[in-house]
């Protein structure tokens, strides 16, 4: 059986959801907000190389709380903030983070990943996908905004998510 690389992975699950799972009026009110995000430079507000991370105390999916200062005490951390384990391409991004976790450990690095969901939203994400490495829960997105990853999505994608849900009707 073929292994696919992560990107491999992204490329074909795009396809399929542009291609066949979403309906071409939800791909238009996605398309647009992606758009106006870049357009008002989101990611421009995101903590840049050599700046100092922000301390943060985030709970484990297993309970404990897990210190950022205490972690890099050990070795550097890689963070990768992601939006839930209801999303696919985001699920496919931590999965890519497992197949290479050998590597981070090699080189005395951790990898941290961290979403809004609720704790029990991340332990599920973390055992469907196997993940062994720290899955902590940013509810209320105080961390992402102090690393500047978080953003207020545009109001016709958001209302598209609400009235919508998962739905394949998209």
């Amino acid at each position: 059986m073929k292994t696919l690389t992560t990107t491999q992975e992204l490329k074909s699950a795009r396809h399929y959801y542009r291609g066949e799972k979403i309906l071409k009026p939800a791909l238009e009110v996605m398309d647009a907000a992606t758009a106006e995000l870049e357009a008002n430079a989101a990611a421009s507000r995101a903590l840049k190389p050599g700046e100092v991370a922000p301390d943060f105390i985030l709970p484990h999916v297993d309970g404990r709380s897990v210190r950022l200062y205490s972690e890099l005490e050990r070795g550097p951390v890689v963070l990768v903030f992601y939006r839930g384990g209801w999303c696919p391409y985001c699920n496919i991004h931590l999965r890519g983070f497992q197949k290479l976790l050998s590597e981070f450990e090699a080189a005395d690095a951790q990898v941290i990943a961290i979403s809004p969901q609720l704790p029990d939203q991340s332990l599920t994400t973390q055992e469907k996908d196997e993940l062994a490495f720290l899955v902590l829960s940013d509810v209320g997105l105080h961390t992402a905004h102090a690393f500047g990853v978080a953003f207020e999505l545009p109001k016709a994608l958001l209302n598209l998510y609400v009235e919508g849900g998962q739905s394949s009707q998209w």
